[in-house]
């Protein structure tokens, strides 16, 4: 399990418009260099996020994308369940009142290793000041999850 931030307003799936899965990154295209990088994702889906403008993403192709997702075992989430249109940082208060539902997220999902992108999220996830070590275990409605910090999975197959 991948968790950041936020959904950025970058995600054409964010807009009322949108009438597909509702999923992070769709539209995107930076995110999925790391998928790719770590074997997560499969060539030709990687291509054409790489060949088209954010606006071309349909909803066809968007659930292709999570379809290759979910084929290789992983899943997406955000801590946040807010969009915003910019990249201004929030204050914790506001992440910490949605970390109940990613706790449940967690339980549902029950991920065998879960990866957190910044310092933000890492440090309201697991309730430390100063995550700086590269892995963490932390029990969550009495089950124990395993933590890993987002600068250290490169070469890591962890995942797999």
């Amino acid at each position: 399990m991948f968790c950041f931030m936020n959904p950025t307003g970058r995600n054409i799936a964010s807009s009322k418009d949108w009438k597909g899965i509702k999923s992070p990154w769709i539209g995107t295209k930076n995110i999925w260099d790391l998928f790719y990088a770590l074997d997560l994702l499969d060539e030709k889906i990687y291509n054409r996020i790489k060949s088209i403008k954010s606006s071309e993403w349909k909803e066809e192709f968007a659930s292709k994308v999570y379809f290759d997702v979910e084929k290789h075992k992983y899943c997406i989430i955000n801590l946040g369940k807010c969009t915003q249109i910019d990249a201004r940082k929030l204050p914790d208060k506001v992440y910490k009142e949605y970390l109940h539902l990613l706790e449940k997220e967690f339980e549902i999902i029950n991920p065998k290793v879960i990866i957190l992108f910044g310092n933000q999220v890492s440090s309201i996830v697991l309730n430390e000041k100063n995550f700086s070590f590269a892995s963490a275990k932390k029990d969550i409605n009495s089950k124990k999850y395993r933590f890993y910090k987002d600068k250290y999975i490169l070469g890591l197959s962890i995942w797999r």
